[in-house]
């Protein structure tokens, strides 16, 4: 069948935005096509610095036609709906057909030649299409990322004639700017333009450029005795930089490797696009780099290396002098700048911020077997490294700065890691820290920032997160639990963010913002804060008061949310999470071991069977409870006439609460199940054997106690009722 190649050519795109057009062009013909009734055996669309191209093999040559029937009104109906129904159909009343006293129409429509289609598809693609920026140029009207030079465009190997904004299209391309021939290229089809394009030092497909480029520049850096340092975002955007990508290896100054290897690396790869080189003898860096240059040079590459590492000097040049500059500034003189930063207009200053923080951290170290003294002094160097000169320069070295210049000022190893690594873990694929001191300062970094933004009332909606609360709450969780730290959050939040020694702080803020800006003077009493603290925070917020209660309430159930997603990416069941939260516990670590052994247990038989039952008994009740309080005490045995499995299943279920109970008090929830198990077969035989509902009153409440004692056991390990099945 046919092929449709499409080149948009143009001067050079950006990298970051050649893979989003490449989506994008894919979508949007897709899109198109498919509206029109088209359909195809394989679509490829690729991305370079200078085209964009897209291949379709196995479309057909015209859209098959079409018989379409629409229901009319009635025959009886007024005339009006009848006019309107010929109009909307362009058909005579004649034409139309009666069955069963309603009118039909019956419309054929006969396919078009897909080569009429593609110039409307391709019009309307050009025209529409959803540049992150763009420009326009001369006198037309049409605007591209860049300007628009040439659209090839073939369809079984005939040029599709059309024009847009004095762009004709051809079967013609272009080749690499320096070394190609410099003559335009006719092509027959996709596999005569990749050919010519490749013969003409144009790789099209991003995954060749990234293959040589990595091939080459392990190769130039081996010859050396040198290795490559990985950088995968770094490789994605230099091969959307060249056509016919060139690795070259070069110096650098030596000297510079006394400076922090992130700083030398960040220098490399934001400013010059070079790749970072380490000696797979010693620790560190090398004096070295690899630049991908978009030619082949006649000396090989010895001019360019040299060029570019005069301009790599220069920049390490101005690296180092921030790096000196900040080791004579210091922590102090950071730390009172930041009252003059704004963390938030109702949250007060990065000064006031990092006093909560340090009032938290203290109280969360003991939590986490951390020393007090030094959780408090990391925190309160943490964001210090925000006012230095290295981070105005590289936004993306906070923290590990603060880290090396903790270091250098003499600060213990653990405050000096806590300052580098307390923004950890920054998204599902970073590292979790676990050094007591670390865990300390970020837990309480990350839940001053939820707790702050949820009492202004700025929760995430949708899909908007604008303060990456989302990612703070994860962050949390995935401490907590891979720290293994035993602390309820809504004590944490409530005791810690909101306890006294931090309150007083927090309130100094916002009572700032009640009183119209002017701070109220005075030391409050430890009795006035305790009065504060059980009356809320009075957060002005639109008229409403936010006190630490709701807060906590409305974080947890957040951090629930939260806790499902996480469990749910590992495979469990996110109404598993819903079960155990229901039963008010926030100690995440025991919630997940209680999930854990509630989706093992559900995962037997004994499991599945009993969790029927427990459903079966919970609508019995709900029934029962719409007609009158149910019956309460204790379960009779031994009455005449009683029959056997109603006995079995009162003792079982008295037996199973006792076990419970022990396995839940020493957290041992597998055994808890396992005691749940045996209730399997009491209540499947009291279901088949034993009447709920009897006609003799004290058989039908002594019934319902036992169906309600056996729903109040298995409540005790989750809310069985939220499971699915």
């Amino acid at each position: 069948m046919p092929q449709l190649l499409l080149e948009l050519f143009s001067e050079e795109i950006p990298a970051r935005m050649q893979q989003g057009a490449a989506r994008d062009l894919e979508r949007m013909v897709s899109e198109k096509l498919k509206a029109a009734g088209l359909s195809w055996d394989a679509l490829n669309v690729f991305a370079g610095p200078r085209r964009l191209t897209l291949v379709i093999d196995g479309l057909p040559s015209a859209t098959p036609d079409r018989s379409e029937e629409l229901k009319g009104p009635r025959a009886n109906a007024p005339e009006q709906a009848l006019e309107g129904f010929l109009r909307k159909t362009g058909l005579t009343k004649d034409q139309l057909t009666e069955r069963d006293g309603v009118f039909f129409a019956v419309i054929e429509q006969k396919g078009r030649a897909t080569a009429d289609i593609i110039p409307e598809t391709v019009d309307a693609i050009v025209r529409a299409f959803p540049w992150p920026k763009s420009m326009r140029w001369g006198s037309g009207t049409l605007r591209w990322i860049r300007p628009l030079k040439r659209i090839l465009c073939l369809f079984d190997g005939e040029v599709v004639p059309f024009d847009i904004d004095g762009i004709q299209s051809d079967a013609i391309t272009e080749g690499h700017r320096f070394l190609g021939k410099g003559a335009p290229i006719a092509v027959n089809d996709f596999a005569d333009y990749r050919r010519k394009l490749e013969a003409d030092y144009v790789l099209l497909d991003v995954a060749d450029r990234k293959l040589k480029i990595l091939d080459a520049a392990k190769a130039v850096t081996s010859a050396k005795g040198l290795a490559l340092v990985d950088d995968d975002g770094l490789l994605d955007e230099v091969a959307g930089l060249a056509e016919w990508p060139t690795p070259i290896l070069g110096d650098m100054d030596p000297q510079f490797l006394s400076l922090p290897p992130e700083v030398v690396r960040l220098s490399m790869k934001v400013h010059q696009k070079y790749f970072a080189v380490r000696d797979p003898s010693k620790h560190g860096l090398a004096p070295n780099f690899v630049v991908v240059a978009n030619v082949e040079a006649s000396d090989g590459g010895a001019a360019l290396a040299a060029g570019n590492s005069r301009v790599l000097s220069a920049r390490l040049n101005d690296a180092r002098f921030f790096w000196d500059e900040d080791l004579k500034t210091g922590f102090d003189a950071w730390s009172q700048k930041l009252s003059g930063v704004t963390f938030h207009a109702k949250l007060g200053t990065l000064a006031e911020r990092v006093d909560r923080i340090a009032a938290l951290a203290r109280e969360i170290a003991p939590l986490v077997g951390a020393d007090a003294d030094q959780a408090e002094r990391a925190a309160r160097l943490a964001k210090a490294d925000l006012a230095s000169g290295m981070v105005g320069e590289f936004p993306e070295l906070q923290g590990i700065m603060g880290g090396y210049y903790a270091r250098a000022a003499g600060e213990p190893d653990a405050v000096a890691d806590a300052v580098r690594d307390h923004y950890k873990p920054q998204g599902p694929a970073d590292t979790v820290p676990t050094a007591p001191v670390t865990v300390a300062v970020a837990l309480a970094d990350k839940l001053d920032t939820l707790v702050g933004f949820f009492a202004i009332d700025e929760k995430p909606t949708g899909s908007k997160d604008p303060y990456a609360l989302r990612r703070a709450a994860l962050g949390v969780i995935r401490l907590v639990l891979e720290n293994g730290v035993r602390a309820p959050l809504g004590a944490v939040m409530i005791d810690g963010v909101f306890g006294l020694t931090n309150v007083s702080r927090t309130l100094d803020v916002l009572h700032r913002f009640e009183d119209g800006g002017v701070s109220t003077s005075g030391v409050r009493s430890s009795a006035d804060l305790r009065d504060e603290k059980v009356v809320g925070l009075s957060l002005i917020n639109g008229g409403e008061l936010a006190g630490p209660t709701t807060i906590s309430g409305d974080l947890v159930a957040f951090f629930a949310d939260r806790l499902k997603v996480l469990l749910r990416d590992q495979g469990q069941r996110h109404d598993l999470v819903d079960a155990v939260f229901a039963l008010g516990d926030d100690d995440l670590v025991r919630i997940v071991r209680r999930v854990e052994a509630l989706a093992a247990f559900l995962a037997t038989d004994d499991g599945a069977n009993l969790l029927a039952g427990s459903k079966r008994a919970a609508n019995i009740l709900k029934a029962e409870e719409k007609k009158g309080p149910l019956p309460t005490g204790a379960v009779a045995t031994g009455l005449a006439n009683q029959p056997e499995a109603e006995t079995a299943l009162a003792f079982a279920t008295a037996a199973a609460a006792t076990a419970v109970d022990t396995a839940l008090d020493a957290e041992d929830f597998a055994a808890a199940m396992t005691a749940l198990a045996r209730l399997r077969a009491p209540v499947d035989a009291f279901f088949t054997d034993v009447l709920v509902n009897s006609d003799v009153p004290a058989e039908r409440d002594n019934r319902l106690k036992l169906l309600g004692q056996v729903r109040d056991v298995m409540g005790r390990v989750a809310d069985f009722g939220l499971i699915a099945g």
